[in-house]
């Protein structure tokens, strides 16, 4: 007969032996960091703040849903993010300090082109995966980066469908009023004047502001001299909502079409609803109640609960991000190797939790670029809000085919 000793010893690892198996689900559990830059203060900050805030929301999403299950171990998000202030040094610097200190693998955000740029130029040379978000600069998939994603289309794949829309509309001699040197707007004012002119209409006048310019005066007086049928707006929230107030402030009242994003919450803080009253936003088809999907409007419900505002309506290109690559790591089974990681990404089929409207290319979110892309959208503001109107006609294949062309 065994002493008590020995039973109690036998106990005693009996014991232990179910703490560790009633606590291997909790040692299996691991924490996987995630790393955002985007312009978090200063004039991208309409963009860049409500992508980050759309990080962080997905990442609580998944989270509380149980995390991220890799093999036989589930990963809890944990999110840091920079501010790169729109500027190409403070974005390098950021991306650094992801990257070398807090060993960051997954960079997530990224509103606007400049600071984006500076990143894709060293990123495939990193152990890293890049998701952009609204940066539109046409040269950032252009590249043949490995491991850089873009869920914004470039800026004129829209332009091209802008233009044609705008000469249905009947203005044969319009006025141009934009950031005219920022590569984005650029290109898409380029293909929006060779698609207008194939109409009969013309381009009368290109006049530009900075991206910190709030009196706009000067070059509407201009304008307004030369009697244009219409108006094109193109730049950043803030400067063109002062353009739109300060047009009808001078007697501009022609048609005023623009591509700018930004919600109603952000123009109001410079412009009367009334003063908008008309104005278009030809833009990719981005978040609007009217043109949202069920999804849509669970995102836009769960981010005014948890910021206590409205989203931006690009913010969901760095939600749609975080599931993308949710779903990748699930599929690749590993959270350290990104050249697989990178090819589940690039042959992904759209996530069920994406809010924006994409259009897949062979039955994929993303193109050979590691371009995705949404369709394109007439918004037209009414009664104090906007309102999607229609789709604009946009071939994703053959845009595809032409950014391949680029490849630089």
């Amino acid at each position: 007969m065994k002493s008590f000793r020995t039973l109690s010893k036998l106990s005693a690892l009996a014991l232990a032996a179910g703490a560790l198996l009633t606590a291997s689900p909790a040692a299996a559990q691991r924490e996987l960091v995630i790393g955002v830059t985007d312009a978090l203060t200063g004039p991208g900050a309409v963009f860049g703040l409500p992508q980050a805030n759309s990080v962080q929301m997905a990442a609580r999403e998944i989270n509380a849903a149980g995390g991220i299950r890799v093999g036989t171990t589930t990963y809890n998000l944990r999110v840091i993010q920079y501010d790169d202030k729109t500027n190409p040094t403070e974005g390098t610097n950021a991306v650094r300090r992801l990257l070398d200190r807090d060993n960051v693998k997954f960079l997530l955000g990224f509103c606007c082109s400049g600071a984006t740029s500076a990143v894709a130029s060293f990123i495939r040379r990193e152990d890293a995966v890049m998701l952009v978000g609204n940066a539109a600069e046409r040269a950032i998939t252009t590249q043949g980066i490995p491991n850089l994603f873009r869920t914004r289309p470039p800026a004129d794949y829209t332009g091209q469908a802008a233009g044609a829309f705008v000469a249905r509309q009947g203005p044969r001699r319009i006025a141009v009023i934009g950031s005219l040197e920022v590569g984005l707007y650029v290109q898409y004012l380029d293909a929006f004047e060779k698609e207008f002119a194939k109409s009969g209409g013309t381009i009368i006048t290109k006049e530009a502001f900075g991206l910190r310019d709030r009196d706009m005066t000067p070059q509407l007086t201009k304008i307004r001299a030369l009697q244009p049928d219409a108006l094109l707006v193109i730049g950043y929230v803030e400067p063109a909502a002062f353009v739109y107030r300060q047009s009808l402030e001078l007697g501009l009242t022609v048609p005023r079409f623009g591509f700018t994003s930004g919600s109603e919450e952000q123009f109001l803080r410079v412009v009367t609803s009334a003063q908008m009253e008309g104005v278009w936003d030809l833009k990719p088809t981005e978040l609007t109640l009217e043109s949202a999907s069920p999804v849509g409007v669970r995102f836009d419900a769960n981010y005014r609960a948890a910021f206590g505002s409205s989203p931006s309506p690009s913010a969901p290109y760095a939600y749609d991000q975080v599931y993308v690559l949710k779903h990748a790591l699930e599929r690749a089974g590993t959270v350290t190797d990104t050249r697989r990681i990178a090819d589940a990404i690039r042959t992904a089929t759209v996530p069920p939790e994406a809010v924006m409207r994409y259009l897949p290319v062979g039955g994929q979110m993303f193109d050979e670029n590691g371009q995705a892309y949404t369709s394109n959208g007439a918004f037209q503001w009414r009664n104090g809000r906007w309102v999607f109107v229609e789709d604009l006609p946009s071939d994703p294949v053959d845009y595809s085919k032409f950014l391949r062309s680029l490849r630089q």
